[in-house]
C-alpha cells in the first residue's frame, strides 16, 4: 500500500501527519509513505528527521497584513499556486497512491484538490473544534473526515465524518513519576514544584513577557520553570535575564526548543500554553493542568475555541491573551499553591484524551484503500 500524506507550516500539522504514518507502518510494516509538505517550511526538517521523504511544494499562503513586501507576495499567489497544482499532479502520478491524507496547512489544500480530480481516494484529518475554509471546501469532495472534536456537522457532511481525536506522540502515554534523572537534562531539582512554559516553535511574545515579568515572583515562591521561548525570543529573553542578574540561574531552564518533550512533560507539575490543537492533544495524554493562552492571530480564532471547549469542563485555565500580563503568575502561584485545584484540572483533562487515534485513523485510511 502506498499513502501520501500532506500537511505543514506548523508543528500542529506535521507531528499528527508523522503519528499517523508511524501508525500505518505499525499496522503494515510495507506501506510505502510519502510527505508533500511546502518548500521552505519546518516540515522540510521535521519529517526526514522523523525517518520519512518528503518533498516540497512552492506553495504560500496569501498575507493578511497590508505592506509593500505582503502585496507583492499575493501578487505571487496565483503563480505559486499553479505550479503547486501542477507538480501536485506530477508527484502523485510517479508515486501513484492509493490514498491520499490531508493534515492542514497550504500544502494540503492542493495535493488534495488534485487526488480528488484523479479519482484517489482522500481523507481530511481535521485538529481543530472549527474547520477553516479550505478544508470545508475540500469536504465535499473528500472520502472521509477524521475530527478532534464532536459536533463537527455544521463544517462537514455528517456521513463522512469520524470523530477519533487527535494524533500525537505515544509516548506520552501513562507517563511515569519523573525521577531526579529526567530533572537533570534540564539541570533542575526534582524538589521543587515545575512550570513547563511553551509558545509553539517560534514562540509567543505574550506568554514570554509576561513570564520574564513575573520571573522573579516565581523563584520567590520556590518555584521553578523549563522554559521554551521559541526561535524568535531566545536571544532576547537570554538577554533580559542577563540584566536581571538570572543568567544561569539554577532554577530556570532556558531553551528556544525543547527536544525532549517527553521529559518535560514528566517534570512538569503545570503547563503554561497556546491552545492549539496538538498542544492541547498532548496536555490530555500527558494528564497535566494547564493554563492556556490562545492565541489571537489564527485563522477564525479556532485556538480560542479549542481552549473553551476544556475550561467549560474544568479541564484547563483560560486567559486571555491581553489579559496575560496582569492574570498569567498570579493564576500560576494558585494552581500550585492548592492541591485539589491541581487533581481537579488533571482528573478532567484526562476524559478529553484519544490514546488510540492515530491507530484509528490508520484502519480508516486502510478502509478507503480501493
Amino acid at each position: 500500500m502506498r499513502v501520501i500524506i500532506s500537511g505543514g507550516g506548523t508543528g500542529g500539522h506535521i507531528y499528527p501527519g508523522i503519528a499517523i504514518a508511524d501508525a500505518l507502518k505499525e499496522i503494515n510494516q510495507n506501506t510505502e509513505i510519502l510527505f508533500v509538505g511546502a518548500e521552505g517550511k519546518m516540515e522540510m526538517e521535521k519529517v526526514p528527521k522523523a525517518g520519512y521523504h518528503v518533498i516540497g511544494l512552492p506553495i504560500r499562503g496569501l498575507q493578511r497584513s497590508f505592506s509593500p513586501k505582503n502585496i507583492l507576495e499575493n501578487l505571487k499567489f496565483p503563480v505559486r499556486l499553479f505550479g503547486s497544482l501542477n507538480q501536485a499532479r506530477k508527484v502523485i502520478k510517479d508515486f501513484k497512491p492509493n490514498v491520499v491524507v490531508g493534515t492542514g496547512g497550504y500544502a494540503s489544500g492542493a495535493v488534495l484538490q488534485v487526488a480528488t480530480t484523479m479519482s484517489i481516494p482522500t481523507l481530511i484529518q481535521e485538529q481543530n473544534g472549527h474547520a477553516g475554509l479550505t478544508n470545508k471546501i475540500l469536504s465535499r469532495q473528500v472520502d472521509a473526515i477524521c475530527v478532534a472534536y464532536p459536533n463537527m456537522e455544521s463544517y462537514f457532511p455528517k456521513q463522512k465524518i469520524q470523530f477519533t481525536g487527535n494524533p500525537v506522540r505515544s509516548d506520552l502515554k501513562n507517563l511515569p513519576n519523573p525521577v531526579q534523572s529526567d530533572f537533570d537534562y534540564f539541570n533542575l531539582t526534582q524538589s521543587k514544584k515545575t512550570i513547563l512554559v511553551m509558545g509553539g516553535s517560534g514562540g509567543a511574545k505574550i506568554i514570554n513577557e509576561s513570564i520574564l515579568n513575573g520571573i522573579e515572583t516565581i523563584l520567590e515562591n520556590d518555584f521553578q520553570i523549563i522554559w521554551q521561548t521559541g526561535k524568535f525570543y531566545i536571544d532576547s529573553i537570554k538577554e533580559k535575564l542577563a540584566q536581571k542578574n538570572l543568567s544561569n540561574h539554577p532554577h530556570i531552564f532556558v531553551s528556544d526548543f525543547i527536544h525532549d518533550m517527553k521529559k518535560a512533560y514528566q517534570c512538569a507539575d503545570i503547563v503554561v500554553g497556546r491552545a492549539g490543537a496538538l498542544t492541547i492533544s498532548e496536555l490530555t495524554l500527558a494528564e497535566k493542568p494547564a493554563i492556556l493562552i490562545p492565541s489571537p492571530n489564527v485563522a477564525e480564532d479556532h485556538q480560542t475555541k479549542n481552549a473553551m471547549a476544556l475550561a467549560k469542563e474544568d479541564a484547563a485555565m483560560l486567559i486571555k491573551d491581553n489579559e496575560a500580563n496582569e492574570r498569567l503568575i498570579p493564576t500560576l502561584i494558585y494552581v500550585l499553591n492548592d492541591e485539589n485545584q491541581q487533581e481537579k484540572l488533571k482528573n478532567n483533562i484526562k476524559n478529553f484524551a484519544c490514546p488510540d487515534a492515530a491507530k484509528d485513523i490508520a484502519r480508516r485510511v486502510m478502509e478507503l484503500k480501493k
